[in-house]
């Protein structure tokens, strides 16, 4: 035999890193490729320093308490009300100081209608009301 190594005839030993170097520089390539677009500038407004001092905040009200049951009545701050002038009531809270309006905290039961949450929230937002949070129930 005339290409016949001095191995015996066993199995190589050798590994073969030919595959292993053509597939890290084509995901070499990629990378190089994708890195570039992947980056891209985000603005981000920082604030500013001031000379002025910031003005002197009021002591806010006392919360609002509104809660709807599960039967869909609503309360304000344990009193029922009709739907249809809460928003006159919400109204006449911002009127009082709109630079310094109370939290409405609103209290919904869990089986309660959506459809009555969704109008009381829509008739705060028409008194532009501000300030909205919502009981965690425990």
């Amino acid at each position: 035999m005339a290409f016949a190594s001095g191995s015996g005839g066993g199995p190589m030993a050798d590994i073969n890193v030919t595959p292993l170097v053509d597939v890290m520089l084509v995901l070499l390539i990629i990378f190089m490729v994708t890195a570039p677009i992947l980056s891209y500038p985000i603005e981000v407004n920082l604030p500013q320093r001031s000379l002025n001092q910031p003005p002197q905040t009021k002591t806010p009200p006392p919360p609002i308490s509104l809660r709807i049951d599960a039967s869909g009545t609503i309360y304000w701050n344990d009193s029922p009300v009709d739907i249809r002038v809460l928003e006159q009531q919400m109204k006449n809270e911002v009127a009082k100081d709109p630079t310094n309006q109370p939290l409405l905290e609103i209290d919904v039961n869990p089986d309660a209608d959506y459809g009555i949450l969704a109008k009381v929230l829509a008739r705060a937002k028409n008194a532009d009301m501000q300030k909205i949070g919502f009981v965690q129930p425990q």
